[in-house]
């Protein structure tokens, strides 16, 4: 199973990275091997801000293709959500924007987990909801979702791991739905 993981984040110190590559990590782990992470930095993808009229200019950045093909491969996907002042980061906004130029199915109908982290209380919660409730429209498969705050009292950075137990149980079960077989809606 390969898994893709990212922060939507371009900070270098995202804690939002930190927590995707955990729950991958994790993952990875409990499959023994049997497990590839694809860590994908949104500073990869850096464009042009997206409009109509610049996609007619230049088209399709290659950027955005490179990330779409990332996506191709995964088999499933874990994305961690940074907020800004309540919502996307610019540069993940731009980049799911150039990529549903390319098809709007963006998450490519691959089992996903949505993960949020902040330094509050709240855990990034509203950029959560956003991603959760545009998930349909954007092709994910999503299986749950998991805000964490605040991040400092919640993770042990040195230890690379959650010190709250019942957190750890969340995401425990976050990834369990996540690998597990899809279910037919009727």
């Amino acid at each position: 199973m390969k898994i893709l993981a990212f922060g939507a984040s371009t900070s270098c110190n995202s804690i939002n990275r930190q927590l995707a590559y955990h729950a991958a990590s994790t993952l990875a782990a409990a499959f023994d091997g049997k497990c590839s992470i694809d860590l994908l930095d949104l500073n990869d993808f850096e464009m042009p801000i997206f409009s109509v009229d610049r996609e007619r200019e230049i088209g399709i950045p290659p950027q955005a293709k490179a990330f779409m093909a990332r996506i191709e491969r995964a088999d499933a996907i874990i994305a961690s959500f940074a907020e800004h002042n309540g919502t996307y980061t610019a540069a993940f906004k731009n980049i799911l924007d150039w990529a549903s130029r390319i098809d709007i199915d963006v998450y490519q109908n691959k089992p996903a987990l949505f993960l949020s982290a902040s330094a509050g209380d709240q855990g990034a919660a509203s950029v959560l909801a956003t991603a959760v409730d545009s998930a349909p429209y954007m092709g994910a498969d999503l299986r749950g979702s998991l805000s964490v705050g605040p991040w400092d009292v919640t993770f042990d950075a040195e230890l690379a791991t959650f010190s709250d137990g019942s957190m750890r149980q969340r995401l425990r079960e976050s990834l369990a739905a996540l690998v597990a077989p899809a279910t037919r809606k009727a």
